[in-house]
C-alpha cells in the first residue's frame, strides 16, 4: 500500500536544524541582532458561546443516535466537556510569538501540528490528502443551509441575519430546529453545523455565519479542515500578540486539549 503523508516525517531534531540553517543562510528573521517586536503583555479576550444547550441536547440523545453522529462527524462532542480556562489561557497565549507561529517557551519551540489536531477531532473521516478550500463557484448560503437541513427557502431566508460583515443564521433557530426535524439524518447534521460555528469557529457570539457552512458543506466530501482549523487558530493568535489586544475567534477548547496533551 501507498504510504501516506504521515509515513513521510522528519525527525524534530533535523527539521530544526534544517530549518536553523536555512532561516541564517537567508538572512531572514533570526538573523543576527533580530528583536521581535511585540507586546510586553496582550489583552485577550477568550468570549465564547455557552455551549450548555448543545451539551444538553447530546446528553439527551440515545446511543443509535449519538453512534450516527460518530460515524459521519466524528468524537467531536467531547470538546463540550474541556472546560476553557480563561487565565491559562489568556497567559500561555503570551507565549505565542507570530514570527515564527509557534509558542516560545525559554528554549522550547511548540507549535500544534496537522497531525495532533487530527488526532484530537477525532474523525476518522477525514482524508489526509484531500484537503478543505474554498472553491471558485459555491452554492449560496441559502441553498447550502437548505441542503444541510432541509427545509424550505422560505423558512431559510427568514432567519438569515447580517452581523457585521457576514451572513449569519442563529443558533435559536438551529436548535428548534434539532429538537423537532422528523428526519434523525438531518437532526444530526444540524447538531454538527451548530458544533463547527459555535465551537470551532464562533466569529458571531450566538450565530453560524456563512463560511462556517461553506467548509460544512464540503465535509461531505471527506475533506480534512484540520489545516483550515490550525491557520485560522494561528491567524486569530498572531493577530491579537501583534495589536496587543483582540479576541480570540477561534476554538479555545481544541487549543487547550492540545496544550494538556502537552503538559
Amino acid at each position: 500500500m501507498e504510504n501516506g503523508p504521515l509515513d513521510r516525517v522528519e525527525g524534530n531534531a533535523n527539521v530544526h536544524r534544517w530549518s536553523e540553517q536555512t532561516q541564517l543562510e537567508k538572512r531572514d528573521s533570526i538573523s543576527v541582532g533580530f528583536m521581535s517586536e511585540l507586546s510586553d503583555y496582550t489583552r485577550i479576550s477568550v468570549t465564547q458561546n455557552n455551549l450548555q444547550e448543545l451539551k444538553e441536547i447530546w446528553d439527551q440523545w440515545d446511543n443509535k443516535t449519538k453512534q450516527l453522529f460518530y460515524g459521519n462527524y466524528g468524537d467531536l462532542p467531547y470538546l463540550l466537556d474541556v472546560q476553557v480556562d480563561k487565565h491559562l489561557f489568556r497567559a500561555f497565549a503570551q507565549f505565542w510569538n507570530p514570527v515564527y507561529s509557534c509558542f516560545t517557551f525559554g528554549e522550547v519551540d511548540l507549535v500544534p501540528t496537522v497531525e495532533e489536531y487530527t488526532a484530537l477531532l477525532r474523525c476518522p473521516r477525514f482524508q489526509m490528502d484531500r484537503i478543505y478550500s474554498r472553491a471558485a463557484c459555491v452554492p449560496t448560503f441559502w441553498k447550502k443551509l437548505m441542503t444541510v437541513t432541509r427545509m424550505s427557502e422560505q423558512w431559510i431566508t427568514a432567519r438569515i441575519k447580517e452581523k457585521g460583515e457576514c451572513r449569519c443564521i442563529s443558533w435559536v433557530a438551529l436548535k428548534d430546529l434539532i429538537l423537532t426535524h422528523p428526519d434523525e439524518t438531518k437532526k444530526v447534521d444540524v447538531f454538527a453545523l451548530g458544533l463547527y460555528g459555535l465551537m470551532v469557529f464562533p466569529r458571531a457570539l450566538g450565530y453560524v455565519d456563512e463560511a462556517t457552512t461553506d467548509l460544512f458543506h464540503r465535509l461531505s466530501k471527506r475533506v480534512t479542515a484540520v489545516p483550515t482549523i490550525l491557520a485560522e487558530t494561528f491567524r486569530s493568535l498572531g493577530t491579537c500578540r501583534k495589536t496587543g489586544a483582540g479576541r480570540f475567534i477561534r476554538c479555545a477548547q481544541l487549543l487547550l486539549a492540545w496544550f494538556y496533551s502537552h503538559f
